[in-house]
């Protein structure tokens, strides 16, 4: 009996540190929240500037070599956490410490990092902004005239990004209570982030912190050494490292190696296994069966003496499949997601006692039954400091008549009544962005900017400048609905961790005014310390850039100049990724992770494989590392490959300053056959 007594006793024990554990905020209820004013101290915003320089060259490396950029919250959030926390713990020890760290003020941090590294993508540095340049426009025939070409200035791309960066966040503040509270949206990568930083600031939580941030550290200071290292054998073309051979020169010129990158082999950590597998197919099917089929074909497909970087030649075959796959997929998703959110709305419309009326701005909602004392909790606080409503329509109205004004100055192909009717249909397709993210954890920015480029750049013309007006649009587009939705997911964040409203506003504010500055400042140094920028088979090819271009020239003078038979692959391309599409929502989940994404698999049609090959490695170890111990694996795997990322990362910015000092790397290691080095040596010794 006293057996059964004292294991009843252990089961009601382990009943109730369930309950406890379910309950996140009866964890933290004697801890006092802090005021929103007081959730916003100098302190989170200087380590959030140090943050946000480094994650806007990360994501600006990333931008120019792949563009597969992976979600950064989780290493922002952690960074923040330790630099905070290190810096309290010192005063602390001191006596000298007046505010301590709560996990509110690390969302500020967190959203502030995201949203100035956030610039770095929705800024277009690697895409639709450096479109517009005339390296890229030099690469195609078509449309490369003054009337179509705008360079780089740092100037007016911190002005651009100032009058366009902010209209999204405008947008959705009127509907957060509907997002977060009525519709109860998940916002995965939100909630995720949120989980992580609720873990962190509790005493278990704190510890597993620590052992995170020590191996971040640890590979953070590798990957920084072995990018110093690799530097001193790159003194010319197609020296170090990046081009070994790794399956032989065969391989080599089909780009297939792997390239000794950290950076990648993180993101491959940090990316699903699908996406990796995905790319590697696509790598495959691309470089290693259809180009050299189609090279064989020189002389009739396409003249045999054409610039391998034409569009005329095989380079016409590979932006424009790839941009096929590419739209393909973003069509597929955008009528998926669109569908998925007008269901959503009806059937949130349809439950509804209190009729088909939005509950927009500060008006409460009928009293419902609370699940749980979590969501008690978090309601009542994600209501009191409240956005008003006329803050953001002013907000909104005021910077829309302002950027109407300004941009045609900037961009004198872009009319100010393109602006309005954009300026008119953004907050719709914002919404729709927003709450589609909340649903799928996916943000169409770049379809909905893809959109403004084939509307806008056939009203203007070719005549007219059309290919730089779409592109523009594109801009402004996809800041908006990025923004919108980028917004919605860090409400979810502040949400969850009872952070207030207004300081998360306001933390966005600051963050993306300081994206405007520092992006543009970065994406400046890397166009000055590598000439090469933009250029197919570079350190940084900026493969995006010629593909947004290349999608604006079809929208304004059509397919008339593609060679032969390529329309015809892309059609079936552009059909082949919607039917896969469709077969992966039709088998399910558990099936459909083993079915290639169309939109990975595009990627590397124009690039090559060698960054697929830096990130199944990634995934690889991952894997392995799982077999052996898990639970360490999922604790450890994203502080291991945010080292990888950030040190790579910093390592940029030193080797940036050295090739603008005129310094260059002592050594050339190149790789050559058998053959080329007799001819070599023979050459020398002669």
């Amino acid at each position: 009996m006293a057996m059964d007594r004292s294991n009843r006793k252990k089961n009601d024990d382990t009943q109730i540190e369930g309950e406890a554990l379910d309950s996140v905020e009866r964890i933290f209820e004697s801890k006092e929240v802090p005021s929103w004013q007081s959730q916003l101290t100098l302190r989170a915003f200087v380590v959030s500037f140090i943050l946000g320089v480094l994650f806007t060259f990360i994501v600006m490396k990333l931008n120019l070599t792949t563009g597969i950029i992976p979600s950064l919250n989780v290493s922002a959030g952690l960074l923040g956490f330790f630099f905070v926390k290190t810096w309290t713990s010192l005063l602390e020890k001191s006596g000298f410490l007046k505010q301590p760290f709560t996990r509110q003020e690390n969302i500020v941090i967190q959203t502030c990092v995201v949203a100035t590294s956030g610039i770095a993508f929705s800024g277009g540095f690697g895409s639709y902004l450096f479109g517009m340049s005339e390296v890229v426009a030099k690469q195609a025939v078509e449309a490369n005239n003054e009337a179509n070409i705008k360079n780089p200035s740092l100037g007016w791309m911190i002005g651009f990004l100032f009058v366009v960066s902010f209209l999204g966040l405008f947008s959705v503040v009127p509907l957060r209570k509907i997002m977060i509270i009525d519709f109860k949206l998940t916002y995965p990568s939100g909630t995720a982030t949120a989980h992580l930083i609720n873990s962190f600031h509790t005493p278990q939580g704190a510890k597993l912190a620590k052992k995170q941030v020590k191996a971040l550290g640890k590979f953070f200071t590798f990957s920084f050494l072995w990018g110093f290292f690799q530097w001193f054998f790159t003194a010319g073309d197609d020296c170090g490292f990046a081009s070994f051979p790794t399956f032989g020169l065969k391989a080599y010129e089909n780009r297939f190696y792997f390239d000794f990158s950290a950076t990648y082999v993180g993101v491959g950590m940090i990316c699903p296994y699908l996406i990796n597998i995905s790319l590697l197919l696509g790598s495959i099917l691309s470089w290693g069966i259809m180009w050299p089929l189609i090279q064989d074909r020189k002389g009739h497909w396409y003249p045999a003496d054409e610039s391998p970087a034409s569009f005329h030649g095989l380079q016409g075959y590979k932006v424009f499949i790839a941009i096929a796959m590419i739209l393909g997929d973003g069509l597929y998703n955008f009528c998926k997601v669109l569908g998925r959110t007008l269901y959503g709305l009806y059937m949130q419309f349809r439950d509804k006692n209190e009729g088909a009326v939005l509950p927009v701005g500060a008006r409460p909602s009928p009293q419902e039954p609370s699940i749980s004392f979590d969501d008690q909790r978090r309601t009542e606080l994600f209501l009191k400091d409240q956005i008003p409503t006329w803050v953001a329509i002013v907000g909104y109205v005021g910077i829309a008549i302002i950027s109407i004004i300004t941009l045609p100055h900037i961009f004198h192909q872009l009319k100010w009544y393109h602006i309005v009717v954009i300026y008119i249909f953004a907050p719709v397709l914002a919404f729709c962005n927003a709450y589609g993210c909340g649903l799928t954890d996916w943000s169409l920015a770049s379809t909905y900017g893809k959109l403004a480029i084939f509307t806008i750049g056939a009203w203007a013309g070719a005549a007219h400048g059309g290919v730089l007006a779409g592109l523009a649009a594109c801009g402004v587009m996809m800041n908006i609905v990025s923004t919108a939705s980028d917004l919605s997911q860090d409400f979810k964040t502040g949400y969850m961790t009872l952070a207030s409203p207004r300081s998360m506003f306001i933390s966005q504010i600051i963050g993306t005014a300081m994206g405007c500055v520092i992006s543009p400042c970065v994406f400046w140094l890397f166009l000055k310390a590598f000439h090469s920028l933009g250029t197919p088979g570079s350190a940084y090819p900026a493969p995006y850039a010629l593909v947004f271009r290349s999608m604006s020239i079809i929208g304004v003078e059509g397919f008339s100049a593609l060679p032969k038979h390529c329309l015809t692959l892309c059609y079936i391309f552009f059909v082949g990724a919607i039917v896969i599409n469709g077969i992966r929502d039709l088998v399910g989940k558990n099936k459909a992770k083993y079915i290639p994404l169309p939109m990975a698999m595009a990627i590397p049609f124009y690039l090559g494989s060698y960054f697929a090959i830096d990130m199944c490695l990634g995934s690889l170890i991952l894997f392995v590392w799982s077999k052996i111990n898990k639970a360490k694996a999922d604790a450890f795997g994203p502080a291991v490959a945010s080292g990888l990322i950030c040190g790579d990362g910093v390592w940029t910015l030193p080797s940036s300053i050295l090739a603008l000092s005129g310094v260059k790397p002592p050594i050339c290691m190149k790789f050559l056959s058998k053959k080329d080095n007799t001819r070599v040596d023979s050459f020398l010794n002669s």
